[in-house]
């Protein structure tokens, strides 16, 4: 091999990776220029920031999921307060950050979707953000910075380790970080913890042992002190029996099923009882394969 040769051959894995590099570049560029920001956020209710390639962009929720308010019960307090607030913020009076915590399947996401279905109309919108984009949180609020509408960012499910970065940009972003957030702009978290965060018993147990940290006291404060940047904290608990069958009649007369009530609750009852547990979770897919059965039977007695 030539003198030539050999360094041609040499340069060739420097220049693949700058004809990766910029083929990187312009897919993001495409990303850019296929999700506008000024006609996605035009056209459309609801969102999601898509992180891709060390940046994100929003992508238009074409079909999202609206629950109407008759379809909670048993958390009224929580309704009220969650609507009293995200009033206040659509007419642009003071408004607080909310965290959704408590049991799993007791309506905290189906709340705030809740909002969106009410005041869609009025200019609230809904931009869903996942966890891995919680790193993105300030570019998202200067792409909506200077929007009319007024937007609810969605963080669904939220729970963190001690290890992961994105909690110290949330907490950034609630309150305390260099850059301010927008007025059009609100955070609602849901979360199956109270404070977002793993807490051990020993953590509550002053002095603790000789392997824990020195100064105990300033990791617990730590761990809190991201929930409390929430203004509002509303709590979910597990429901009652009575409020389960309450919830199970609810969606069987909206789907129209004719089943007597004491069956309908009986057989309410065996199914929560190999379920997960009582929620209003539970009762929705009771009545939707009681619904699927009854239709099914139906179709196969009326076939010839």
């Amino acid at each position: 091999m030539s003198k030539e040769n050999r360094e041609i051959e040499s340069i060739l894995p420097l220049f693949r990776q700058l004809l990766e590099k910029v083929d990187n570049l312009l897919n993001r560029l495409d990303a850019r220029a296929e999700y506008a920001p000024s006609e996605c956020l035009d056209n459309h209710i609801a969102f999601q920031w898509r992180a891709q390639n060390g940046t994100g962009h929003l992508v238009p929720v074409k079909h999202p999921h609206l629950v109407e308010s008759t379809d909670l019960i048993g958390i009224n307090a929580q309704w009220a307060t969650l609507y009293r607030n995200t009033r206040q913020f659509l007419q642009g009076l003071p408004a607080n950050h909310v965290l959704l915590w408590g049991d799993r399947g007791t309506g905290k996401s189906s709340l705030v979707k809740a909002m969106l279905e009410r005041y869609a109309d009025n200019g609230l919108r809904l931009v869903g953000i996942g966890k891995e984009g919680l790193v993105h949180l300030q570019e998202v609020a200067e792409v909506l910075w200077e929007r009319p509408e007024r937007y609810i960012l969605f963080c669904d499910d939220l729970a963190f380790n001690e290890d992961e970065p994105e909690y110290r940009e949330l907490k950034a972003m609630l309150e305390g970080g260099i850059s301010a957030c927008p007025d059009n702009v609100l955070i609602y978290a849901t979360s199956n913890r109270r404070h977002l965060m793993p807490r051990q018993v020993r953590e509550n147990r002053y002095p603790q042992n000789d392997e824990d940290e020195l100064y105990s006291r300033e990791a617990t404060e730590e761990k809190v002190s991201l929930s409390d940047r929430f203004g509002l904290r509303l709590a979910f608990q597990r429901i009652s029996q009575e409020t389960y069958l309450e919830i199970v009649s609810h969606y069987a007369q909206k789907r129209g099923l004719s089943v007597p009530t004491e069956k309908l609750h009986r057989a309410a009852l065996e199914w929560e009882a190999s379920s997960s547990g009582r929620s209003g979770r539970v009762a929705y897919q009771f009545v939707a394969d009681l619904a699927g059965q009854l239709a099914l039977e139906s179709n196969f007695y009326s076939e010839p």
